[in-house]
């Protein structure tokens, strides 16, 4: 079985934010919601600071309302957010453009539903040989049984599961980088 092992570079990645909306975001437990958002709002700070795109999507946003306003506040300037009705963010013709303009091929996601968009989305970005890391606590599901049985079809199918903590400091690679000691105060 062939495992990916990549190390996130802030040089190849792009930060995927998944349909974090105030109606889904309302039906996750409230601990739970609590932590994507929290977590989220540390790695749209760390993609600002080092210059790593970030796409924002909407599922449905008529039915699901906008993105949390916690979240649009800490959007870098220019971030696009693109609304959907598929599943997979690559079925967003947008989506895939911007990914291909970039040319970058780490893509990190985060946001919710673990088992429905993210999943979708994951599996059709290793198709088209993309290196997909998922974002462990900055994902979920209404149910954690849910949630589990993705990140095992996700890491079976090549996904890199990763969290906040870990791409934080992989993407800062060494100590002395200039935005170490603003970084660094994000985790708590």
């Amino acid at each position: 079985m062939h495992t990916n092992m990549s190390v996130a570079d802030s040089q190849t990645s792009t930060l995927m934010v998944i349909d974090i909306q105030e109606r889904l975001t309302s039906s996750m437990p409230a601990g739970v919601r609590d932590r994507v958002i929290e977590q989220v709002s540390v790695l749209l700070t760390a993609a600002e600071s080092l210059a790593i795109p970030v796409l924002v999507t909407e599922q449905y946003p008529k039915g699901l309302g906008p993105t949390e306003k916690a979240l649009l506040n800490k959007l870098p300037n220019n971030t696009p957010v693109i609304e959907k009705t598929s599943f997979s963010l690559v079925k967003a013709e947008s989506v895939i453009e911007s990914l291909q303009q970039s040319g970058r091929k780490q893509v990190f996601l985060v946001g919710m539903e673990t088992h429905i968009c993210v999943l979708q989305t994951a599996l059709d970005l290793l198709k088209q040989g993309y290196e997909v890391f998922v974002v462990e606590d900055a994902v979920s599901s209404r149910a954690k049984g849910n949630q589990f049985n993705a990140l095992q079809r996700l890491r079976l199918a090549g996904a890199v599961i990763t969290n906040v903590e870990s791409l934080l400091f992989e993407w800062l690679g060494d100590a002395k980088h200039p935005a170490f000691k603003q970084l660094a105060k994000l985790i708590v």
